[in-house]
């Protein structure tokens, strides 16, 4: 096995891989910028190196940075987490090179499924149904205005190389796509370096179901069944469970059929996640893979009692998977809860010292966070501070176990999601599970009309 890690990452999943690794018996090494060398990762990890200023381009998006700090700790692979770097070819295959093995997929891999375009074509020629769209990428004014024609409105326009809700709009009508698109490509060149889009048709209300797989290197590969992605807010996840209600055995089994199809298509090895639209009809749709461990894999461990980053480690390695499709099912129902260091209402940043902390715990009660009292959050990473997990026998329960968990989640210094995380528990609609991609939007102006109009 690994004798030492680099984890090119921070906060949560920093710490989450940190974990896993000392139960594995690994040497970790947490790679942090200024910004985070009082964090929690990098008091965990057997040693820590200072990689750059807290600007991520200026340190977790430093390869050669990386690079050097996994050859002064005389590290044998790295581990990229989810974001930053994790899903970039180039990065694994300057790892590669420096005889560093990359834990993730292939550079042929992640070049395939990254960018969005060339994905859609790979999931097509695979059989796997994919939204209807432009015929590559969309390179022209007249391109962009004959595909909305043939597709039909409303389409939604999104980065080739796009990720994280970035990179996306949607247009309703001819008048709007031009100036739509001029706003995409310069948002896309701005945060992926790369102003290519392609267009597809806008489900209205699909729900978003992923399927989470595994594969190694001797071919094998399985499923971990679904999770339900639908509850977010301008494309970022803020609640996610598994299984999902919306489906039935047979749409379960069709769906995790394609999914594998197309892992074997392209002969993918490690963690991997293919997220589908499902509309109204039970009709399903490839959207995009991501070639990385996902924020929200724990929901499904909680599922499925597998331990998705140790797998992964031992897929990098070169270790056959440790177990068999057969061997796996779904146990009871997980909810996790997204906590974001954001005004609730506004849906802005709110930076500052935590104060007073408390987490919730219990029964069935899962917190992967790196935070602590007295830690000041930075400015210049996503907002989420914590998740909050529950697993129960039953959705219902898992619902009960969340509200109570919420209840006891208590900080102090800084505004956070909470408070509405609490509010959508105890919504009649989540309740019944009656949700889709546009339930924030309906939930946020339903409070809104309440507030206004008291009974």
């Amino acid at each position: 096995m690994f004798k030492k890690i680099l984890i090119a990452n921070r906060g949560e999943i920093a710490l989450r891989i940190i974990r896993a690794c000392k139960e594995m018996g690994i040497r970790t090494v947490a790679a942090h910028s200024t910004a985070d060398a009082n964090s929690l990762p990098v008091r965990m990890a057997d040693q820590a190196v200072c990689i750059g200023p807290g600007e991520a381009s200026k340190s977790y998006l430093r390869i050669p940075a990386l690079i050097s700090a996994a050859e002064v700790t005389s590290c044998d692979a790295v581990h990229p987490g989810y974001g930053f770097l994790s899903e970039n070819a180039g990065f694994a295959e300057v790892c590669g090179e420096c005889n560093i093995t990359f834990i993730g997929p292939s550079p042929e891999s992640i070049r395939l499924m990254g960018n969005k375009s060339v994905a859609r074509e790979t999931a097509v020629a695979a059989g796997v149904p994919v939204v209807p769209g432009s015929d590559g990428p969309v390179e022209s004014d007249e391109a962009a205005l004959s595909s909305a024609a043939r597709i039909e409105y409303p389409v939604i326009l999104k980065a080739s190389a796009g990720g994280g809700g970035r990179g996306m709009r949607i247009v309703h009508e001819e008048s709007e796509l031009l100036n739509s698109l001029k706003l995409v490509q310069t948002e896309a060149g701005a945060a992926f370096g790369d102003k290519t889009i392609y267009m597809e048709k806008y489900v209205t209300t699909p729900r978003h179901i992923e399927i989470q797989v595994l594969g190694d290197k001797h071919g094998n590969i399985v499923h971990l069944f679904e999770r339900d992605c639908s509850i977010q807010r301008r494309h970022q996840k803020m609640i996610e469970e598994a299984p999902s209600g919306a489906l039935d055995p047979e749409i379960r089994k069709k769906m995790t059929i394609a999914a594998l199809s197309l892992a074997r298509h392209i002969q993918y090895h490690s963690a991997g996640t293919f997220e589908f639209l499902l509309d109204s009809k039970k009709n399903f749709y490839f959207m995009e893979m991501n070639t990385r461990v996902q924020v929200e894999h724990p929901v499904t461990e909680m599922i499925t009692d597998v331990d998705i980053i140790k797998e992964q480690i031992k897929v990098a390695f070169g270790l056959p998977l440790s177990f068999k499709q057969e061997d796996v099912s779904i146990f009871g129902h997980a909810i996790e809860c997204r906590v974001n260091a954001e005004d609730p209402e506004k849906f802005i940043p709110s930076i500052g010292r935590i104060e007073e902390l408390h987490l919730p715990g219990g029964p069935g009660v899962r917190i992967d966070s790196a935070i602590f009292q007295g830690y000041k959050i930075p400015s210049y990473y996503d907002s989420m501070i914590a998740k909050i997990i529950v697993h129960a026998h039953t959705r219902d329960e898992a619902i009960h176990r969340m509200r109570r968990a919420l209840g006891e989640f208590h900080l102090s210094g800084m505004k956070t999601t909470v408070p509405l995380l609490s509010k959508i528990m105890y919504s009649e609609e989540f309740t019944k599970g009656d949700v889709s991609t546009r339930f924030i939007e309906d939930f946020l102006a339903k409070q809104k009309a309440a507030s206004v109009h008291p009974k």
